[in-house]
C-alpha cells in the first residue's frame, strides 16, 4: 500500500522500447530486450501473455525501471507492445470505447501496476491501484501502444496480461411485453429488460442479453430500495407501447427495441433512444437524441469542468489528480432537460455528450435510475438513494492541518508531539484551527495518542490521523482521542466497493467508540461517498493553473450531490506565499479545508517550505488570518447550508447555472471560473499573478462588493476589478440575510455565545432560516436542534427586520443573546426602533462612505421573536 505522491511518473529509456509488431500472441514470456509484441485486428481478436516470475519487486514507480536496453530480460520491469488495427470510425459507437487490457496475479496478495503508452511516449492509461487483475481501457486504440507493468510489490510472482478487440451487438425487434402495477417486462430476443416505476418520479431501467438481471453492487451503493409506483397502466400505440405512470410515459418502440421517456402528456420528451441498446464483450451503452439546447452535468469530480456538453466524460478509478483526471468520479449525470440518470455498477463509464448521447458502462448489462425533476430536485432524489451528504461536526467546517511528525524522512525525525508547537502558532497569530492530521505519510506511525490529543484540545481543535492499510485500531484510537479519519489511495482496492466500504466503516468507528459524528476524508471513491466522507481532490502541484481549475471542479461536484470536495491549500509540493494566500483567499468560502504540510518545497529556492498560513511572514500572515477568521465568523452561515445538504442534497459551493439555470452566460467562459457559496455570495478568485480580475459575470438582481460596497446591478460582466493581495472579488446578493459570529472569533469552542450578528443586504422582501446544534455530537439526528426565522422588507421610508423566536432546544443552548445587525446600501435612518422603542443614538451609527448601518441590541431572550425597524 501506497500513497501517489511519493512516485515519479516518468519512464525512464520509454524510447528504447519500441517493438517491431508480430503478427500474433507471443509464445511464451518476454524474455528478449525487444520487447514481446502481438497485433489486434479482423483476424486476431484477442491476446494473452505471459510474464517472467519476480523474486521481488521495485517498491517505487515507473522510474525504478530501467531502460529496455538495460533490461533486456524484463527482470526488472515487464514490457509488451500492441498493435491496434481498427477501421476508422470503429470506436464512435463501441460501448468500451478502446482496448481492454489486464493483468492477473498468480499470487493476488501482491501488487503489479500497469502502464500504457502511445507511439509518442504519452501515458494513455493506467492502472495502478491493488486491484487484482489490474484493468483499464486504451481509449480509441489505434496504433502500436507500448505496455509497461511494474512489479512494485511481488515475492516469486509472475501475471498473465490480456488485451482484446470488443465486438458490438445491437437490440432487435420486441419479442414480448407484458407487465402490471409498476412493473414491466421486455424481450428482444435473447435480450431481457424491465422497467420499474418507482416512487417520488423514478425509474428503474435493467436490460441484460445473458437473459437474467444481476446486481453486482447489491446494497453497497443503494442502501435501500425505493418503494414502486403501483399507480400505472400499459397501452398499445401501434409503433410502441406505453406505460403511464403520475409522473411520466415510458415509450418501448417495437422495430427495433427502443425506449423513451415522455412527460405525462406522452408528447414532451424528456429523454429518447435514438438507436438500440448496444453491447459488446464486456460493455452497454445507451444512445439518446441530444436537446438543440441540453446540458449535461455530473459525474462526480471531474477536475476543470462542471459543464459537458460536447465532451467525453470519464468515470473510472483515476489517479490523475490534475486537470482532466476523475479521481473521485461517479456513474451519475444530470440534464437541463430534467433528468438524471445514475447507473448502479462499480465499473468504469465513458459517456459522450456529443450528438447523439452515447452512454456506457464496462459491463454486459444496464442498470439505470432516472430521476425527474430540475436540477436540485434530481440532486435531491439520487442523494436519497446513495446517501445524503453527512452532517459534519462544527470543527470539520473549520480549517485543517496535515503533517508527519514521527519518522519523517522530509522533515527529519520529530515526535508526534512536535504538532502540538504547529498548534501553538495557530493560536499565537489568532488563526482558527479545528482539527490537526498528525501522522499523514507512509511509514509515519503516532506516538502519545492521549497526551497529543489532550493538548490539541487545549487549543480547541481534535486529533486526525490517517490510515495507510487498515482500521482495525480505529476504536482504540477514538477511545484515545481521535474524531478525524483521513484514508487513502490503498483503500482502493478490490474495486470502488473497497473504497467505499471503508469510508462508511471509518465514519461508524468514530461514531460506535464515541458521541461524535463521524468525520472522514478520502481521495478516491465512488457514488455514495457523500454520506459518510469529504472528498479530496489529491496530490497536485503548485501553479496558476492549479488554483484556475479547481474553481469548476468544486462548483460541478456539488451537481452530483457531493457537499464537500476541497483541495490542499497551495497544493501539497509547492509553496510560493503569494499562490498560498490566493488559494486560501477563495478555499476560505468551501466548506471543508486543509493545509498539507511537510512535503512542499519553495517553488523558486527548491528549499522546503512549511505550509502553515503565517510561515510566510508579512504582509501574506495578515492576509491569511482575514480570510481564515472571516471564514470562521461565516461558520453559522456554512452550519446552515450544512444543514440543507443532509436534507436537499445540495452542498454550498454551486456553479452559477445552478441558481441561474435560465441564463446561458452562467455557462459561458466567464461564469467558469467563479462560483456561489450557498446562493448569497459570489466567488471570483483571481488565479493569476495579477492584482486585477476580469471577466466577473454577475447574473440578474443587485450585487454589492463585499470590501466596497459598491453596488452592480446584473446581468453585467465586470472587467478591471482591482484586486490587490489582501482583496478576494467576493460579491452580495440583493436581499441577502447572513448569520455571523462575532469579530474576533477563532475558535467554534470559545466564540461568543452571548451575541449574534446579521449581516443584512436589504432589497425587496427577503427571509432566512437559522440552524444550530451543539455541533458535536448526534443527538440532532434525534430533534436537539433549533432554527430561527428572519425576514426583511425594504421599502421606501423604512427597512424593517423580523427576528423570529428560536425553535427547538439542544445541549447548551443560550437562553438569550444580543443581536448586531449591518445593513448595507441604505440612507441614513432617522431613527431605529426595537419593538416600536426608539433604541439610543449610542446603540446605532452609519457610515456614509459605505453606506452602512450598525445597530447593536441589549440580549434579548430567544423564546420570543422582535422588530428592528430603521426609519428614513
Amino acid at each position: 500500500m501506497r500513497r501517489l505522491r511519493h512516485r515519479s511518473w516518468a519512464v525512464a529509456g520509454l524510447a528504447t522500447a519500441m517493438a517491431v509488431t508480430l503478427l500474433g500472441p507471443p509464445a511464451g514470456p518476454a524474455l528478449a530486450a525487444t520487447p514481446a509484441s502481438a497485433v489486434l485486428d479482423a483476424t486476431h481478436q484477442s491476446v494473452t501473455w505471459q510474464s517472467p516470475v519476480y523474486s521481488q519487486g521495485t517498491s517505487g514507480g515507473t522510474e525504478t525501471c530501467p531502460p529496455a536496453a538495460e533490461d533486456p530480460d524484463s527482470e526488472v520491469c515487464d514490457r509488451f507492445d500492441v498493435n491496434v488495427e481498427v477501421p476508422e470510425g470503429y470506436w464512435a459507437d463501441n460501448p468500451e470505447g478502446g482496448v481492454p487490457i489486464s493483468i492477473e496475479w498468480q499470487h493476488p496478495t501482491d501488487d503489479f501496476d500497469l502502464y500504457v503508452y502511445d507511439g509518442t511516449g504519452k501515458e494513455v492509461a493506467s492502472s495502478a491501484g491493488t486491484a487484482d487483475p489490474e484493468a483499464t481501457v486504451i481509449p480509441n486504440a489505434s496504433g502500436t501502444y507500448h505496455v509497461l507493468v511494474v512489479p512494485y510489490d511481488v515475492h516469486d510472482n509472475g501475471y498473465t496480461g490480456k488485451v482484446y478487440l470488443p465486438q458490438t451487438t445491437d437490440a432487435g425487434d420486441l419479442t414480448s411485453f407484458g407487465g402490471d402495477h409498476g412493473t414491466y417486462t421486455v424481450a428482444a430476443g435473447a435480450l431481457k429488460a424491465r422497467a420499474d416505476f418507482l416512487a417520488n418520479g423514478r425509474l428503474r431501467l435493467q436490460a441484460d442479453p445473458s437473459g437474467t438481471f444481476s446486481d453486482p453492487a447489491g446494497s453497497a451503493i443503494v442502501r435501500e430500495r425505493p418503494a414502486r409506483q403501483t399507480r400505472t397502466t400499459s397501452f398499445d400505440a401501434g409503433a410502441y407501447y406505453g406505460v403511464r405512470s403520475p409522473d411520466a410515459v415510458l415509450r418501448v418502440y417495437k422495430k427495433p427495441l427502443r425506449f423513451g421517456l415522455y412527460k405525462p402528456d406522452n408528447r414532451t420528451r424528456i429523454w429518447q433512444e435514438d438507436k438500440p441498446l448496444r453491447w459488446s464483450t464486456s460493455g452497454m451503452r445507451q444512445s439518446l437524441a441530444r436537446g438543440a439546447d441540453e446540458q449535461f452535468f455530473g459525474g462526480g469530480e471531474q477536475n476543470g469542468s462542471f459543464a459537458h456538453r460536447d465532451r467525453t466524460m470519464y468515470v473510472a478509478n483515476n489517479f490523475d489528480w490534475n486537470e482532466g483526471g476523475y479521481n473521485n468520479s461517479q456513474p451519475f449525470y444530470l440534464s437541463s432537460a430534467g433528468y438524471g440518470v445514475y447507473r448502479n455498477t462499480f465499473a468504469p463509464g465513458v459517456y459522450d455528450f456529443g450528438s447523439p448521447v452515447r452512454t456506457g458502462q464496462q459491463e454486459r448489462r444496464l442498470d439505470a435510475y432516472y430521476f425527474l425533476g430540475d436540477a436540485k430536485k434530481v440532486i435531491g432524489k439520487y442523494t436519497a438513494l446513495v446517501g445524503k451528504p453527512f452532517m459534519p461536526p462544527a470543527y470539520g467546517l473549520e480549517p485543517g492541518d496535515s503533517d508527519c511528525y514521527l519518522h519523517n524522512a522530509n522533515r527529519g525525525e520529530r515526535h508526534t508531539l512536535d504538532a502540538l508547537k504547529v498548534a501553538d502558532g495557530y493560536t499565537e497569530h489568532d488563526m482558527p484551527l479545528g482539527w490537526m492530521l498528525v501522522n499523514d505519510g507512509y511509514g509515519c506511525g503516532y506516538e502519545d495518542l492521549d497526551r497529543t490529543a489532550k493538548g490539541l484540545d487545549e487549543h480547541n481543535a481534535q486529533l486526525g490521523l490517517w490510515t495507510q492499510d487498515g482500521i482495525d485500531k480505529l476504536a482504540d484510537q477514538v477511545k484515545a482521542g481521535q474524531r478525524v479519519a483521513k484514508l487513502d489511495v490503498a483503500w482502493v482496492g478490490n474495486g470502488y466497493g473497497f473504497a467505499l466500504d471503508a469510508c462508511d466503516r471509518a465514519k461508524a468507528g468514530i461514531e460506535d467508540n464515541s458521541d461524535a459524528r463521524g468525520f472522514v476524508w478520502l481521495p478516491v471513491s465512488w457514488a455514495g461517498a457523500q454520506r459518510c466522507g469529504v472528498l479530496w481532490s489529491g496530490d497536485q502541484k503548485l501553479s496558476w493553473d492549479y488554483i484556475r481549475w479547481q474553481i469548476p471542479t468544486y462548483a460541478g461536484a456539488t451537481l452530483s450531490g457531493i457537499a464537500y470536495n476541497t483541495g490542499d491549500v497551495g497544493s501539497i509540493y509547492g509553496h510560493d506565499p503569494e499562490m498560498y494566500a490566493r488559494d486560501l483567499q477563495w478555499k476560505a468560502f468551501l466548506p471543508a479545508v486543509m493545509t498539507m504540510d511537510g512535503w512542499a518545497s519553495d517553488i523558486t529556492t527548491g528549499k522546503p517550505a512549511d505550509q502553515q498560513p503565517w510561515r510566510d511572514g508579512e504582509p501574506y500572515t495578515s492576509v491569511n488570518r482575514k480570510y481564515l477568521q472571516l471564514k470562521e465568523r461565516l461558520l453559522p452561515y456554512m452550519y446552515t447550508l450544512s444543514a440543507e445538504a443532509a436534507t436537499s442534497g445540495v452542498g454550498a459551493v454551486r456553479p452559477l447555472w445552478l441558481e441561474y439555470p435560465d441564463d446561458p452566460k452562467t455557462l459561458g467562459a466567464d461564469a467558469r471560473y467563479e462560483f456561489l457559496a450557498g446562493s448569497d455570495f459570489l466567488v471570483a478568485p483571481v488565479y493569476e499573478d495579477s492584482d486585477t480580475r476580469d471577466g466577473i459575470y454577475l447574473p440578474k438582481g443587485t450585487w454589492t462588493d463585499y470590501w466596497t460596497g459598491r453596488t452592480y446591478r446584473g446581468p453585467t460582466t465586470v472587467d478591471g476589478y482591482h484586486a490587490p493581495l489582501d482583496t478576494l472579488p467576493l460579491f452580495v446578493k440583493g436581499g441577502s440575510i447572513v448569520p455571523m459570529w462575532p469579530k474576533g472569533t477563532t475558535s467554534w469552542k470559545t466564540r461568543d455565545r452571548s451575541e449574534l450578528d446579521w449581516d443584512l443586504y436589504p432589497k425587496g422582501d427577503s427571509g432566512y432560516t437559522l440552524y444550530e446544534d451543539d455541533g458535536v455530537t448526534r443527538h440532532f439526528t434525534e430533534g436537539a436542534s433549533a432554527t430561527q426565522r428572519v425576514t426583511v422588507a425594504a421599502r421606501r421610508t423604512a427597512t424593517t427586520v423580523d427576528v423570529g423566536a428560536s425553535r427547538g432546544s439542544y445541549q447548551d443552548k443560550p437562553a438569550s443573546r444580543a443581536y448586531r445587525f449591518t445593513v448595507h446600501g441604505e440612507p441614513a435612518p432617522w431613527r431605529v426602533l426595537l419593538d416600536g422603542h426608539p433604541l439610543p443614538r449610542t446603540s446605532w451609527s452609519y457610515d456614509s462612505g459605505t453606506g452602512v448601518t450598525t445597530v447593536s441590541t441589549p440580549r434579548l431572550t430567544l423564546d420570543r421573536g422582535f422588530t428592528l425597524r430603521l426609519v428614513r
